[in-house]
């Protein structure tokens, strides 16, 4: 499920750009359920529908983010707040008020996903033991500790040497184990694109030409959350158009 974001900005343009680099978030993805020039519009959002998370400027004429914020905890079901500033002097008085995070503009994908993969924890912690059992995840083991990745953060997974790399949006894991053995069993959320590398079917964002120092001219695909394009063979190409059609 994608979360639901108010988005409070006195600014278009601001709130334009995040629009726009929310579109581009996965693990978790999000959508702008409302957007709010000001406190009153945001507060008559609040009264009439549920988000998850606020993203919330902090200097707006009239009621600035601060005072906000602290309007919102005291609601029933409050939803997260993340202040979206310019001014960093804010920030240890944002995080009095428990804000779950505080981003600088200009934001950053990658300060974003954290932000909201944050609050998406909150999330399952605020449903209770085992909210998340029904979760899949890979268990890791890195540089002595492990770490349970969930599958809905996995953008790729690439076969290199005797390991298969794992990469979210935030950042990369080696994994001992075989790339085949992983395809067959989260064929829900993995299809092959090529020999070493699967790619999770929610993140494809685009198919598009691209040169190959190896292989020579061929198709690549672009995921949500990276920069990096990833070759598709030609074996894998129709089953890659597919479902970036369906």
């Amino acid at each position: 499920m994608k979360l639901r974001v108010l988005l409070v900005d006195d600014e278009a343009l601001a709130r334009s750009r995040l629009t726009t680099l929310l579109g581009d978030c996965v693990a978790p993805s999000a959508v702008v359920a409302t957007e709010a020039a000001d406190a009153v519009q945001a507060m008559r959002a609040l009264k009439l529908g549920t988000f998850d998370v606020v993203l919330l400027d902090i200097r707006m004429p009239g009621m600035d983010g601060v005072t906000l914020a602290k309007t919102i905890a005291a609601l029933p079901q409050p939803p997260a707040v993340v202040f979206v500033t310019a001014h960093a002097e804010h920030a240890v008085q944002a995080f009095e008020i428990e804000a779950i995070d505080y981003l600088t503009k200009p934001v950053r994908l990658e300060r974003l996903q954290q932000a909201l993969q944050k609050v998406e924890r909150l999330a399952q912690v605020n449903k209770g033991p085992g909210a998340d059992s029904t979760e899949e995840i890979l268990i890791i083991q890195d540089r002595g500790r492990t770490e349970r990745v969930p599958l809905s953060e996995v953008l790729y997974l690439k076969a290199e040497l005797k390991y298969v790399t794992v990469r979210t949006a935030v950042r990369s894991y080696i994994l001992d184990g075989s790339l085949s053995e992983l395809e067959e069993k989260h064929a829900a959320y993995f299809m092959r694109i090529h020999r070493n590398a699967l790619i999770a079917r929610r993140a494809v964002r685009a198919l598009e030409r691209h040169f190959d120092a190896e292989e020579g001219e061929g198709w690549a695909v672009r995921l949500n959350g990276i920069d990096e394009l990833l070759a598709v063979s030609r074996r894998q190409l129709s089953a890659v158009r597919e479902a970036i059609a369906t």
